[in-house]
């Protein structure tokens, strides 16, 4: 990118900032007590911890678009060609030991990480932040090889979370609206749905690392 076109872009992002700046300044306070809105309507969320049925009942489609930013940025992150990380240096003989006890106790957190969101602070997000972590552990410890980019396996992770979301939220128009679910069903597609969003969200985030490794070690 030339100069003039790179100024002329920093100029257009700081004016953008600028607006989004002024425009939230500028929100009138909020009528409705949302803590009390969603008090009143947690027995019919299918959770009992306000934060979750926030996120995957009363403002589903939040978390909905939050899994299509993380795609869209592994897109980005493929298709601009990132630089492979650094050497790590000489390999540390304990690492591949920490790993292996580490890991399994790192995928029973994620479980209860999952299964604890309906009750207290936990779900997807967390759960697939630790399994995540700990494919990233076993490639630094040369246990696990860094993931080609046609590999059609990780596709279909990373897609399969993202597409699961879309394929109920299309069913539930049915209702009126959009992942507006059933009472007596509610939990039981919350927790297919954070299923599904686990597996897929640590596949994306460990892409981040495991795909940036070179050609030739693939």
């Amino acid at each position: 990118m030339n100069p003039p076109i790179r100024s002329l872009t920093v100029v257009a992002l700081l004016g953008l900032a600028a607006a989004l700046l002024v425009a939230v300044l500028g929100l009138p306070p909020a009528p409705v007590k949302l803590a009390g809105e969603v008090a009143a309507n947690l027995g019919a969320s299918g959770v009992s911890h306000p934060v979750t049925a926030v996120l995957l009942n009363f403002r589903g489609y939040d978390t909905f678009l939050e899994v299509a930013v993380l795609i869209i940025a592994l897109l980005g992150m493929l298709a601009a060609g990132l630089p492979p990380p650094p050497p790590t240096g000489s390999r540390n003989a304990m690492l591949p030991t920490l790993a292996r006890l580490a890991v399994p106790l790192m995928v029973l957190a994620a479980v209860y990480l999952l299964w604890a969101g309906a009750f207290r602070p936990g779900g997807a997000f967390q759960a697939a932040a630790v399994l995540a972590a700990a494919a990233v552990l076993l490639h630094l410890a040369e246990i696990l090889a860094p993931w080609p980019r046609d590999r059609r396996g990780s596709r279909l992770a990373i897609a399969g979370g993202f597409l699961l979301f879309l394929a109920i939220a299309a069913a539930l128009l049915a209702n009126g609206g959009l992942l507006r679910y059933p009472p007596e069903h509610a939990g039981l597609l919350i927790v297919l749905i954070e299923s599904g969003l686990t597996v897929s969200l640590a596949v994306n985030l460990a892409a981040f690392f495991l795909l940036r490794a070179p050609e030739e070690q693939r």
